[in-house]
């Protein structure tokens, strides 16, 4: 079975960065992107969380910042708990295997351009 979505949308706060027990980078941050519309005729905005992990969080919490419209290619994940009252609950994110910049502020791309490297 193929499980893969693409999403565009816009970073409701910067990405969050921390590492794996293995020492591996993961950059977690949530999207915003339109789900329809309204019997009023608004808009509806869904909101979903994104994981990036190794190169591809370090990029993220670079060169993304909240308001950042991006594109995400990646895989749909279910996440699942129990709370501790013992209800069940779940969640979905998706996991990053590649970021589109679509509109960003230029945060972190300055200082490659005068060094000549390229950010990714």
């Amino acid at each position: 079975m193929l499980n893969q979505t693409v999403l565009t949308g816009n970073l409701g706060a910067d990405p969050e960065m921390f590492y794996s027990s293995e020492g591996n980078p993961v950059a977690s941050f949530n999207i915003a992107f339109n789900s329809g519309k309204k019997k009023s005729g608004k808009k509806k905005t869904g909101w979903i969380k994104v994981a990036a992990f190794g190169k591809l969080a370090e990029i993220s919490e670079k060169y993304l910042h909240k308001g950042a419209r991006i594109g995400v290619i990646g895989m749909i994940d279910q996440q699942n708990w129990e709370t501790d009252g013992g209800d069940k609950r779940s969640s979905f994110q998706i996991n990053a295997n590649s970021l589109e910049f679509i509109k960003t502020d230029g945060r972190g791309f300055e200082e490659n351009q005068n060094s000549g490297e390229t950010p990714f």
